[in-house]
């Protein structure tokens, strides 16, 4: 069993004293185990996948697994650095950026860059199924989902990507992926 823990990042709650002690950074998420305390979105999913191996996030063979990193870290590497609400804060708060320019010409611009390299990817293998590698949820999908919902808040046109939209659309027919949706959370 697992507690959740409201930490409200436009409340700043991850600044807190309390919450630096576990996450000297400051962000989530961070996951405590027992004794063990976790950080970083990737590092807590491989975590799981090793102590909690079914349902497996990863396929069993090695090119599957690479090609699930590869694609998850086009995500967590290349789009969410850099439209994280602390960058995109401090574009505002210290680069003074006016809204438009970071809502809207930034945030949509690497959504658009990794989101073309998502489909582009999904549409030439093979291995892609009902989710982005084969018929069961994993890793990718993970990342998928929170990223599309992202981009939705800050109104992407997703039309150009009918296979990652389909993928998505699959993952939220499943209880666990709707119940983590963001209008599920308590902030």
């Amino acid at each position: 069993a697992w507690e959740h823990i409201n930490i409200s990042l436009p409340d700043g709650d991850q600044f807190d004293d309390s919450y630096k002690t576990l996450n000297p950074q400051g962000r989530v998420p961070t996951l405590i185990d027992g004794d063990n305390v976790l950080y970083q979105s990737m590092a807590i999913l491989e975590y799981l996948e090793e102590t909690h191996p079914e349902p497996a996030f990863l396929p069993s063979d090695p090119v599957g697994r690479a090609r699930v990193r590869g694609l998850a870290d086009i995500i967590a590497c290349d789009i969410h650095p850099l439209n994280n609400l602390a960058v995109l804060k401090f574009m505002s708060r210290e680069m003074g950026a006016d809204k438009d320019a970071v809502n809207v010409t930034w945030y949509q611009h690497w959504i658009y860059e990794g989101f073309n390299a998502l489909e582009a990817h999904l549409a030439a293998d093979s291995e892609t199924g009902t989710f982005a590698h084969g018929d069961a949820p994993g890793l990718v999908d993970i990342c998928i989902v929170p990223q599309v919902f992202n981009a939705q808040r800050y109104e992407c046109d997703l039309s150009p990507y009918p296979r990652l939209m389909g993928i998505f659309a699959e993952c939220m027919k499943l209880e666990a992926f709707d119940n983590a949706q963001p209008s599920k959370q308590p902030d």
